[in-house]
């Protein structure tokens, strides 16, 4: 009984001290909302295709757009091609095992600006006359925070240009009719913002 009383006593001093003092710490909840992220996918060719490259992500906090910055080279120069985030980070059969488009709204396929879109549909990447296609956009949807993060997902390279939903096509709705996919990486945890370009 006495130690019982002693632990119980002990106890309540303990709690009294802490509670007496001020709670100076941000809820990790909040930390992880707050705190800057970065994230880096690096496209590898699927089937031989000779396309790579590198995209990277930058988002400062939950509230905020995700910056997204693509350097890709290899593909058919003075054209368009459909660029997406697609739902598995899966690549043991090369892109194919990447899933559909990451679409958790179950939404039909749109471009990036449309209210109708996948989270995942990020339009085209348009080539210069080497095949080579930079662009840095800033996305409201994707986000790397969350339930609805995109790390540990996949970037897709597509071969032809995206109809961003509107082509008609018995795919536009689903896929943009964007083609085969030529490459493909997995979306992962980067240390700090590399807007570099492949080799």
């Amino acid at each position: 009984m006495l130690k019982t009383l002693a632990c119980g006593f002990g106890g309540a001093f303990i709690y009294n001290n802490l509670s007496s003092q001020k709670n100076t710490n941000t809820p990790i909840q909040n930390i992880q909302k707050s705190t800057q992220r970065n994230a880096i996918c690096i496209l590898y060719p699927d089937n031989n295709s000779g396309v790579k490259g590198i995209v990277s992500f930058q988002q400062d906090k939950f509230s905020d757009p995700c910056k997204i910055v693509v350097n890709v080279k290899g593909l058919k120069p003075n054209s368009s091609h459909g660029f997406h985030i697609h739902e598995f980070g899966d690549l043991t059969e090369g892109c194919t095992t990447a899933g559909p488009h990451y679409n958790p709204e179950g939404k039909n396929h749109g471009g990036p600006l449309d209210q109708e879109r996948h989270v995942g549909d990020l339009g085209n990447l348009k080539t210069d006359e080497k095949g080579n296609a930079y662009q840095a956009t800033k996305d409201k949807l994707v986000t790397l925070y969350g339930e609805f993060s995109v790390l540990g997902r996949s970037c897709v390279v597509h071969q032809n240009k995206d109809d961003e939903g509107k082509g008609g096509h018995e795919l536009s709705l689903t896929t943009g009719n964007s083609g085969p996919r030529v490459a493909c990486g997995v979306i992962g945890i980067a240390a700090e913002f590399k807007n570099i370009t492949p080799k």
